[in-house]
């Protein structure tokens, strides 16, 4: 007789868990079900008794991965403040999670690249935050209290600033003979980021 698997209660977390890793490193294609289950320590029969196939499960932690950034999101709107000091926290806040969840940046580059059956979902998502952000930046460049660019591009050349440095720390390692991913590093690479979009916004 086998080992007995894991209880119920903790297995689904635990193979969001596994899969996700494997999803980063390995895409959808090169992800096998049965290798996930012999890490988790079930049998493939008991994962698709949580995820009947491979597309639920990457559904299941793409979602799952995104929801967190839905809720830093939110909490980093919820308070708002006025011209940089918003800005600031905002960006602070997208650093700090990128920095945290080197899976997540990878699944949200595929995500970019490769697309998905739940890319529109996450689009959808998203949108109502990214137009709420826009509409913000505009009201606050109305106001004075930033400079005049388009908002939707600001906020994209944002995202692009803070998640391109973490998906691309292989060719950036190879230009700069150095790791880029050391908290030394990103603490230099968070504040230069910082200090050249403020003096982009500040009046």
């Amino acid at each position: 007789m086998g080992a007995p698997e894991p209880e119920v209660g903790g297995t689904k977390a635990q193979i969001l868990t596994v899969a996700l890793r494997h999803f980063a490193a390995d895409g959808f294609t090169g992800t096998s079900l049965n290798d996930i289950a012999d890490e988790v320590g079930v049998r493939r029969s008991s994962l698709l008794h949580h995820f009947p196939s491979k597309d639920a499960l990457y559904r299941a932690v793409v979602l799952d991965e995104f929801a967190d950034w839905f809720d830093l999101l939110g909490e980093a709107i919820g308070t708002l403040d006025h011209g940089w000091a918003q800005v600031e926290k905002v960006l602070r806040a997208a650093f700090l999670f990128f920095e945290e969840r080197p899976e997540f940046v990878l699944i949200a580059r595929r995500e970019a690249l490769d697309g998905s059956s739940v890319t529109e979902e996450l689009g959808a998502g998203l949108r109502p935050l990214f137009e709420r952000g826009a509409a913000w930046l505009t009201d606050e460049m109305d106001a004075g209290r930033l400079r005049r660019y388009d908002a939707a591009q600001l906020i994209l050349t944002g995202y692009g600033a803070v998640l391109s440095y973490l998906s691309d720390a292989a060719l950036i390692t190879a230009l700069i003979d150095d790791d880029p991913l050391t908290p030394a590093a990103l603490a230099v690479r968070r504040e230069h980021v910082l200090a050249l979009l403020r003096a982009a916004l500040e009046p």
